[in-house]
Parts: C-alpha cells; sequence; structure tokens
C-alpha cells in the first residue's frame, strides 16, 4: 500500500514565509512531501500588472476585493490566470487569503486550499504537514493524497 505523496504549493513574497495573499503573491513554491520528506520542486514568479491610478501608482482608496477579477483596463491580462494554471498536479495550496472566486476556481482544479490566519515559516508548514501524515490522517488529507505519479489514491488504497 502507498503512504501517499502530496505536491503542495505555497504562495510568498519572501520565499521563506506564507505570506502572501493568493493572486497578490509574487512566487507560488512548490514541494513534494512524504511523511519521511520535503523536497523542493519548483517556484514559479509572477508579475502583476495590477491596475494603476494617476502618476503610476495603486488607485486610492485601496484594493477591491475584486481585483483578482479578469482584469478590464484593457491589457487582457487576468492576474489570476498564470496562478490557477501553475497550481495545476498540486494536492494543497497555502496561502494567507483568497477571494472566493479564487476558491472556486482552485477547487474545479481538486486543489485543497489552506488559508492560513498568520505569517508562518515555510519550514513549520511542511512540518505540520507531515507530522499529519503520520498515523491517522484527517479524511481530507486522505482526499487529497495521490501517488508519485501523481494519480489520487482511492481512500481504500491508503496505508492508515
Amino acid at each position: 500500500m502507498d503512504t501517499g505523496h502530496l505536491r503542495i504549493a505555497i504562495t510568498t513574497n519572501s520565499l521563506i514565509q506564507v505570506d502572501a495573499n493568493f493572486v497578490q503573491a509574487r512566487q507560488m513554491v512548490f514541494y513534494d512531501v512524504t511523511a519521511e520528506s520535503a523536497d523542493f520542486a519548483d517556484v514559479v514568479h509572477f508579475s502583476r500588472s495590477g491596475k494603476k491610478g494617476p502618476g503610476g501608482g495603486p488607485k486610492a482608496g485601496g484594493g477591491c476585493v475584486m481585483d483578482d477579477m479578469e482584469d478590464d483596463d484593457g491589457t487582457g491580462i487576468d492576474p489570476m490566470t498564470a496562478r490557477i494554471e501553475a497550481l495545476a498536479g498540486c494536492s494543497i495550496l497555502f496561502t494567507r487569503a483568497m477571494s472566493d472566486l479564487a476558491a472556486v476556481r482552485i477547487h474545479q482544479l481538486s486543489v485543497y486550499p489552506v488559508k492560513l490566519e498568520h505569517v508562518r515559516d515555510i519550514d513549520d508548514v511542511i512540518v505540520n504537514l507531515q507530522r499529519l501524515l503520520t498515523g491517522s490522517k484527517p479524511l481530507w488529507l486522505r482526499r487529497v493524497l495521490r501517488d508519485r505519479a501523481g494519480n489520487r489514491l482511492a481512500l481504500d488504497d491508503q496505508a492508515v
């Protein structure tokens, strides 16, 4: 029986902490995690052509929850699309926050989003996930486990 493997994605601006919201993250790092190991897999860098106000700065009045919807400034760039595409093959996304629209699109990829209330070191997130992978796994975690080829494990094929 396979104990399971996870490809996780983490939104980050610092590359050492989960410190960014999904659509505003400058980077997303990927790790392949099992109960015994965690291997760095990749990092994807994003540039955001965000909407600009007068003088090249952000629009006055702060951000809008709809900012991660399709960009309507004429560039045709949706800042969420590249992030969603980068999640292909992942099991879990760790992020600080995301909109409902982002959550729906992530769910359509069968990726389990985990929103962290506070900034946390990536190493701590991985260690806590590995702790969950040992012993009796919670049901949500068992549902996202994959084999090394990236195929989802059926619940009855997992060693519990």
